[in-house]
């Protein structure tokens, strides 16, 4: 296998690791794990946005190839994480051609995941736990759990709409406090705070922040401060989102 056909699984398998939520250090210790397993010698440098990769054979250093990959899209995909993890490590003790590599690495996103209705769950026993946390009764936590699914799944099914960043964040949190008022006002008597707080914390950006400080720890220090930055930026925007929707129903109601 050549130089670019080493880079090009490298450099696909970064992108998959950076786009779906990985730590930065974790991105440039696999590109370089697969490199190393084809005898290519490599430097990479990663942030939140690009991958900078270049690499030479051992044999003849002549021969290097620098390739460039801008991130615009970022998600978060913990099994698809794993799934690469597991594919760096296993070329170790096995090398594969390009073609099954590349095969293995574009059939991740048709790669069976979990179902979506224990999505659906976790944000609802997520937000029942957070909302039962502040001091709330059984009730409440059931009306977080509804509107958090319903955030969640509106979320998920409207991202085909390219809405501009952390603006989507202002608009689910200000969603979530007019169904909270409107149900304390029409429906049943809630604890609105309780309510909110669990409703939106499938919103808080827990694995920006755990990235940043990670990266952190790593030295990776511009990462980490890029990390730390869109994590406040989605914490203002939700905070906004929340705090004009009470703001606005307490005029209106």
């Amino acid at each position: 296998m050549d130089v670019k056909e080493v880079l090009d699984i490298a450099m696909l398998s970064g992108e998959i690791l950076l786009t779906n939520g990985s730590e930065t250090y974790r991105v440039e210790e696999t590109i370089e794990r697969i490199c190393s397993a084809y005898d290519i010698e490599s430097e990479c440098f990663v942030v939140p946005t690009g991958i900078f990769l270049s690499g030479c054979s051992k044999n003849d250093t002549k021969d290097s190839i620098s390739l460039v990959k801008r991130i615009k899209e970022r998600t978060i995909n913990l099994h698809k994480i794993e799934m690469i993890n597991s594919f760096s490590r296993s070329l170790k003790d096995r090398r594969i051609s390009y073609d099954e590599a590349m095969k293995f690495l574009k059939g991740l996103d048709s790669a069976p995941s979990f179902p979506y209705y224990k999505s659906l769950l976790a944000a609802g026993v997520t937000s029942f736990a957070y909302a039962m946390l502040f001091g709330s009764s059984a009730i409440n936590g059931i009306v977080a759990a509804f509107i958090s699914i319903l955030i969640y799944y509106a979320e998920d099914k409207i991202t085909v709409i390219n809405l501009l960043p952390f603006f989507s964040e202002f608009i689910w949190s200000f969603i979530t406090g007019i169904l909270a008022v409107f149900i304390n006002k029409y429906i049943l008597p809630i604890n609105i705070d309780s309510v909110i707080i669990g409703s939106i914390i499938v919103l808080f950006p827990g694995i920006a922040i755990t990235n940043g400080i990670r990266d952190a720890l790593y030295g990776d220090i511009l990462s980490s401060q890029v990390r730390l930055a869109e994590a406040l930026y989605t914490v203002t925007a939700i905070g906004a989102g929340v705090g004009i929707s009470l703001l606005l129903m307490k005029y209106w109601m």
